[in-house]
């Protein structure tokens, strides 16, 4: 009992000690912090003083835990662009600098997640787990640490690997008018991405909720949601979060290039991106340009594109593979934002809608759309199966124009509308259906053999699909070469024909199929 209150006393004594070397230790700081106010209030901005050393693009802090960007940095005050519920903010409000730009989560916990471009879960799942931020404005990778595109990127449409192939770390463009089908030729490139090692980022700008709904329900069907990170910001969402949506899904993507893999991400679309910057700049007191567009709406596009390339093998040999999508007025795509984004990506796919009212799914047209790298990349078995399609379909789609005046045509002509017709018939595709590369090899083999030539046009559908099941009875050594940079051989060649003409053997045969005119097709198909 004696010693029980010695060794309390010198528990004690421990204790006083360690707090005293503690205080002896303290050196109070001043930290100066600065405060500002609120002095004005508009949709999506505020106007604040008192910040005199506020740098640009950096967070500044609101009551409720509101975000802003200082965007216009000012001698008197900042323009503040707005990323959240501003409604309950209002004039004479503090404001206070956070010291850091605007970042964003990134690691493999955001993958099958939706979230928003503050990396805010909006899937009802919990919490996103990563450990690592990145800011969202980047600078794009050196010329000397890119190297050239030499690998496919498989999009699973047929018209779209043979006639416009793009390769990873390139920068294609989706055009066309509002409803032709921009939307589902970048799903189902997500779809195709299926166990071929490749991280998708769908980054939804100013859509409605339902399309974004349903865009994310078509990737959970059909399991391309566990290789994707979607980044959303609705059209109710103010128009701050729409600006900055696109540089945080590219910055989750550079996380993932970075790491050496190779990545897709998908901008949906960078019309309303564009109008949300107009509106920031107009609201900001920025003067008009174009279109009432800035000046400097060019650049915000060139910086975000620029950030999508091929890394060498001495920074891990990853890639970044843009689909921007674009929405056109009246097939006009020599306006401001379509010319713009054509001058900064290597090439476009354009959807017609006069393709779409026919019933051409998905509605590309080929003499209109371009893949200025994707050539080089492109496998040389397709370059062999398809290098003279996309001649004898411009050649027919010119003949059928000019056939429709009803003008007396030869023999041969005949045959290269006849021909050209089944071209179209199998370049049509159901949305969200790829096609593997041994199919589309052997639909393409085909159609070149001219396989399809006796086959009538009402059953050309079937006769497709019917080659198209057929693949699967291709050697597995054959199909391994389809995944490499190897030709195919004489053998090969006759291995596949044969069996894609087995396949069609059972469909009425017309050796010598009488030619028909354009006019009395329309009519059948009508």
């Amino acid at each position: 009992m004696s010693e029980q209150p010695e060794s309390l006393n010198d528990l004690l004594d421990t204790a006083w000690a360690g707090i005293h070397q503690a205080q002896s230790a303290l050196k109070p700081r001043l930290i100066p912090r600065e405060v500002g106010t609120i002095t004005s209030l508009s949709t999506g901005i505020a106007k604040v003083s008192g910040l005199p050393n506020v740098g640009f693009e950096e967070l500044v802090k609101f009551p409720g835990d509101v975000l802003g960007i200082a965007f216009n940095v000012d001698e008197d005050e900042i323009g503040v662009v707005l990323l959240g519920d501003y409604w309950q903010l209002q004039a004479g409000d503090e404001v206070r600098r956070t010291g850091r730009v605007m970042d964003v989560a990134v690691g493999n916990g955001l993958l099958g997640r939706v979230i928003d471009p503050l990396g805010r879960p909006i899937d009802g799942k919990g919490l996103v787990s990563t450990e690592t931020r990145l800011p969202t404005e980047r600078a794009s990778p050196p010329i000397m640490d890119r190297a050239p595109v030499t690998v496919p990127l498989h999009t699973g449409l047929k018209v779209i690997d043979a006639l416009i192939p793009i390769g990873r770390g390139q920068r294609e463009l989706i055009l066309g008018d509002r409803q032709t089908g921009k939307t589902a030729i970048a799903l189902d490139t997500i779809l195709n991405q299926r166990g071929r090692d490749v991280v998708c980022v769908y980054c939804a700008i100013g859509q409605r909720a339902s399309s974004v709904a349903k865009a994310v329900a078509v990737l959970q069907e059909s399991g391309g949601l566990d290789h994707t990170v979607v980044v959303v910001s609705e059209g109710d969402d103010p128009p701050g979060l729409a600006y900055i949506a696109p540089y945080a899904a590219t910055s989750i993507a550079e996380y993932f290039m970075e790491a050496g893999r190779d990545v897709l991400i998908v901008y949906d679309d960078l019309t309303q991106h564009a109008r949300a910057y107009r509106e920031l700049s107009l609201l900001l007191r920025r003067p008009p340009g174009r279109e009432a567009f800035p000046g400097d709406i060019f650049y915000i596009h060139s910086r975000l594109l620029e950030r999508s390339t091929h890394l060498c093998e001495k920074r891990g040999g990853g890639s970044l593979t843009a689909l921007p999508i674009i929405e056109t007025e009246a097939q006009d795509i020599s306006a401001y934002i379509p010319t713009n984004l054509i001058s900064i990506t290597d090439g476009q796919i354009y959807l017609s809608p006069s393709l779409f009212e026919l019933g051409v799914l998905p509605a590309v047209d080929v003499g209109k759309s371009v893949s200025r790298v994707g050539g080089k990349a492109q496998r040389a078995m397709y370059r062999a199966v398809a290098g003279d399609l996309k001649l004898a379909y411009a050649q027919f789609e010119e003949l059928e124009t000019f056939a429709r005046f009803g003008a007396r045509l030869d023999d041969n002509t005949l045959k290269v509308i006849e021909h050209g017709r089944r071209i179209r018939e199998c370049l049509k595709q159901p949305e969200f259906t790829p096609v593997s590369v041994a199919a589309q090899i052997a639909i393409l083999l085909a159609l070149s053999e001219g396989l399809f030539e006796a086959v009538p046009l009402n059953q050309m559908t079937a006769a497709e699909q019917t080659v198209q099941d057929s693949a699967e009875n291709i050697p597995e050594d054959i199909c391994k070469r389809f995944e490499t940079a190897q030709k195919l051989n004489d053998e090969d060649r006759k291995t596949i024909i044969e069996i894609a003409r087995q396949s069609l053997a059972g469909f009425k045969s017309n050796p010598d199929p009488k030619p028909t005119s354009p006019a009395s097709v329309e009519e059948e198909q009508t």
